[in-house]
This record gives C-alpha cells, sequence and structure tokens, in this order.
C-alpha cells in the first residue's frame, strides 16, 4: 500500500509558477513511477508528466513541456512538479499518482493516488 498526500496547490495569476508536492509513504517506492494529471470541471483526468523514481526519466503531455518540470527527492520520497509560466487552460485539480507497470501515460495503469490539489489561474 503506498499513500500519497499533495500540497502545494492555490490560485495564482498567469505568467505565474507554482510548485506542487506529492509525498509518499508505505512500502517501497523504489519499484515505482510518479505521475502528475490534472482534471479540469467537465473534462476527463489527463496525464501531465511522469518521472521513474530509480533512473529519473521524465516524461511530459505537450501542452506543459518546456514550462512544467517533475523531480523527485529519493531521501525524502517526495515528488514535485514546478509549473512556471503558468495559464488560464491550467486551471484544474492536480493529482499525483503512482504506478508499477504499464504505460505511465494512462490513468488506468496507476494504483495510488493522492486527493488532489486545486490549482486555479487568474487573468
Amino acid at each position: 500500500q503506498v499513500q500519497l498526500v499533495e500540497s502545494g496547490g492555490g490560485l495564482v495569476q498567469a505568467g505565474d509558477s507554482l510548485r506542487l508536492s506529492c509525498a509518499a509513504s508505505g512500502r517501497t517506492f523504489s519499484s515505482y513511477a510518479m505521475g502528475w494529471f490534472r482534471q479540469a470541471p467537465g473534462k476527463e483526468r489527463e496525464f501531465v508528466a511522469a518521472i521513474t523514481w530509480s533512473s529519473g526519466a521524465t516524461y511530459y503531455a505537450d501542452s506543459v513541456k518546456g514550462r512544467f518540470t517533475i523531480s523527485r527527492d529519493k531521501a525524502k520520497n517526495t515528488g514535485y512538479l514546478r509549473m512556471n509560466s503558468l495559464n488560464l487552460d491550467d486551471t484544474a485539480v492536480y493529482y499525483c499518482a503512482a504506478r508499477s507497470s504499464g504505460n505511465l501515460y494512462y490513468v488506468e495503469n496507476y494504483d495510488y493516488w493522492g486527493q488532489g490539489t486545486q490549482v486555479t489561474v487568474s487573468s
């Protein structure tokens, strides 16, 4: 069992930056990948970014590539999503998730989810 707790969401203006954190606890996390997803009102949950815990390989959705950076601190068992140049389309509830196998771009391959943190970007 893995527990995930997100933090760092909030209300920001367009162009601002924000960093989300995801603290993981429970069983050994080293064999997992951590992903970030987001869900805007009336839309499906979509992939944002992912990182493999052991190697640190990173993956991004095209919509955030060059603006968002995913990272992890293995000693703290915590993942991060640094979001720069935020725009109105980035407004959503952001979730971190853990996956042990399968394509890491797909929601259905993630076994554990955090409770989500709201990010609201205003003009």
